[in-house]
């Protein structure tokens, strides 16, 4: 690694730390470029053991030693500088003391993503990205053998999304979905069976579809407020739903992401 203790903000490879409010980043999905942001050792040293690789690192001048252990096989930069000089590049207090510029891996095609899997989660038009972080550390900790997401699904790189997911987005294999009239015979073909998470009048319960679930199944989450659409309840084989008490006719996607993997997980 090259260590560059930063003095001033003009030095070309700190462009990438530039900037990194949520309010700026949300007008960005997957960049062009290619690159996305660790944050904290832990995604950082997750990121790595996923076999991505860094571009640069920036790290306040305390946790520099911590970061050797990381960084030192690479031949990158290493910005170090004070918190005031840090915090007017990036828009926030690097309080987790490290970030890491990586470069992205590149997406598999859905067909060889699925080839082995049993459980995979889909993830339609969920645009909120502390949902999709822990909707993947869900996916790690229960068994989802990988995620799928559909084109307006929020970016799981996207540095809240990566720290949301305490860097299992790094580590569970992910990509995107075609539209529905393509991706839902892609699935089919692959023999999985689809069950929506939804409310509707000829819903199963859960529990009941628990007892004996599909072997491959693919169990597809909607957006925040709409739900699932039209197109991707049309593909679905069996709609699912989560018995509910006290007027409470659902729960929130992450947490009922979390219920129906625990509940169908392989057995």
């Amino acid at each position: 690694m090259r260590v560059i203790r930063v003095t001033d903000l003009e030095h070309d490879g700190l462009a990438d730390y530039a900037r990194l409010t949520d309010v700026v980043l949300r007008r960005l999905s997957e960049p062009v470029d290619g690159l996305y942001i660790a944050e904290s050792p832990k995604v950082i040293e997750r990121a790595l053991a996923a076999g991505h690789r860094p571009r640069s690192f920036l790290v306040l001048e305390k946790w520099l030693d911590d970061l050797v252990p990381l960084a030192g096989h690479h031949d990158v930069p290493v910005f170090v500088g004070d918190d005031e000089l840090l915090m007017t590049l990036t828009g926030f207090s690097l309080h987790r003391g490290a970030l890491a510029s990586m470069h992205r891996p590149t997406l598999q095609p859905v067909e060889d993503l699925i080839a082995e899997a049993q459980r995979i989660v889909i993830l339609e038009n969920i645009v909120d990205h502390t949902n999709v972080g822990a909707i993947f550390r869900a996916a790690a900790g229960l068994g989802a053998d990988a995620v799928l997401i559909s084109p307006r699904c929020a970016d799981p790189f996207y540095r809240r999304s990566v720290r949301v997911s305490m860097g299992t987005v790094l580590q569970v294999p992910w990509t995107r979905l075609p539209e529905w009239p393509i991706a839902g015979p892609i699935l089919k073909d692959a023999g999985f069976h689809l069950a929506a998470l939804a409310l509707a009048d000829d819903a199963v319960a859960l529990d009941e579809f628990a007892i004996d679930p599909p072997p491959k199944l693919a169990m597809l989450m909607g957006s925040e407020g709409d739900g699932l659409s039209r197109q991707a309840l049309e593909v679905t084989d069996t709609v699912v739903t989560i018995p509910m008490l006290h007027g409470v006719d659902s729960l929130n996607v992450a947490a009922a992401s979390a219920v129906a993997m625990w509940a169908l997980r392989p057995r």
